[in-house]
């Protein structure tokens, strides 16, 4: 199993990005998928997470921001960030997982400038 993540980059503040996950060897329908990140000197957090239902869930900081979404038949997951901040710069990474499994994808670089 493997997860391709793309789409981090430079973005001046108020700017949007999108980032897109595609985990390729299996089938990942009944999979919770999920966005985390990390910065300089801070834990990696959740940001967004979407459940095999579509049910969505946001860090308090990212809400209103940030949309994340799923296509199951392509096995992608998505981050729509929007008007972004200096404190969203953090090495994102794409998660994938069920009970017994946990996948990760190898993280994108997402650098907020003021």
């Amino acid at each position: 199993v493997q997860l391709q993540a793309s789409g981090g980059g430079f973005v001046q503040a108020g700017g949007s990005l999108n980032l897109t996950c595609r985990a390729v060897g299996n089938t990942f329908v009944s999979y919770y998928m999920g966005w985390y990140r990390q910065a300089p000197g801070k834990q990696r957090e959740l940001v967004a997470g979407i459940s095999s239902g579509f049910t969505t869930t946001y860090t308090d900081s990212v809400k209103g921001r940030f949309i994340i979404s799923r296509d199951n038949a392509k096995n992608m997951v998505n981050l729509q960030m929007t008007s972004l901040k200096p404190e969203d710069t953090a090495v994102y990474y794409c998660n994938v997982r069920s009970f017994s499994e946990d996948y990760w994808g190898r993280g994108t670089l997402v650098t907020v400038s003021s």
